[in-house]
């Protein structure tokens, strides 16, 4: 009975060493597009330990993700935790025993992310517009498409519109096609008509959300992908590229190759049975 007490001692003592010994989390990061966010961290646990996520809006009760608790990996996707957007939040990574086993410690290590709101911090991703020109060549319209978020609301999912409203603006970068001198329109409408274009020019257009009332470094979303006006004007160069138009020079001249060559053949041989019909007649009797 009198060693029992040490020997308790020892393996609970022992038993919390090992469990301090957990390694924090490290390069806690909030990763955010189109109110999709994902919190990450480093580094991938060993066999020993696991990670569990709890978070809070600022001033709230703390809470946790059912599928962030006792988990092997290093990423928590807490898109719909996340329910009041204009809310910051913190979050804390801690280290803990893996799933099934236990630990003598009260408390585990663990590392607190930035915070984070959903509503001032997500990036917004990249726009789809499509671009038509009337045939009179007097008006040129974007009709840009507002990207889906990863939130619901009454079973349907929502925009960037639904989400920012009013708030939210388009940016319209655009130039004359093979120019370098670049304008900017902003417009509060998806439908957006360019005004003062030159009818006789091509141009060029790229547009991103635009959201005034953030900070200057999220303001601004993905740039979307370049699309151009057709150039009536454009000569057989400037819509071709070289390997095209030697290709079509070569088939050409090959083309009118064999004709000549055929040509050359139809007339010998043409020849030479008249030569033969001449040699194979009778003389006249004189």
């Amino acid at each position: 009975m009198g060693t029992t007490g040490p020997a308790l001692l020892l393996t609970v003592l022992f038993v919390s060493s090992a469990s301090g010994s957990y390694p924090r989390a490290q390069n806690v990061t909030w990763i955010s597009t189109n109110f999709k966010t994902i919190l990450t961290w480093e580094p991938n646990p060993s066999a020993d330990y696991s990670y569990t996520v709890e978070f809070s809006a600022v001033g709230a009760d703390t809470q946790r993700n059912s599928h962030c608790i006792r988990s092997s990996g290093t990423r928590c996707d807490l898109s719909s935790s996340l329910s009041d957007l204009n809310a910051s939040y913190v979050a804390d990574i801690l280290s803990e025993p893996p799933l099934g086993a236990t630990s003598g410690l009260i408390e585990f290590p663990h590392t607190r992310s930035p915070r984070f709101c959903p509503y001032k911090d997500t990036d917004i991703g990249r726009l789809d517009f499509k671009l038509k020109v009337s045939e009179d060549k007097k008006k040129t319209t974007l009709y840009v498409t507002d990207p889906l978020t990863a939130l619901f609301k009454d079973g349907q999912q929502l925009d960037i519109r639904d989400i920012f409203s009013n708030q939210l603006q388009y940016k319209v970068t655009y130039w004359k096609n093979k120019s370098t001198g670049k304008k900017v329109h902003v417009s509060p409408n998806n439908v957006i008509e360019m005004p003062g274009l030159d009818r006789a020019k091509s141009y060029c257009f790229k547009v991103q959300a635009f959201i005034p009332s953030r900070s200057p470094d999220k303001q601004l979303g993905e740039l979307s992908r370049t699309q151009c006006s057709a150039d009536d004007n454009q000569s057989v160069f400037e819509v071709y590229s070289v390997g095209v138009i030697a290709a079509a020079i070569f088939l050409i001249l090959l083309l009118i190759g064999l004709v000549i060559a055929v040509s050359v053949v139809c007339y010998k041989r043409r020849q030479k049975a008249e030569h033969s019909g001449k040699e194979g007649m009778p003389l006249r009797d004189v």
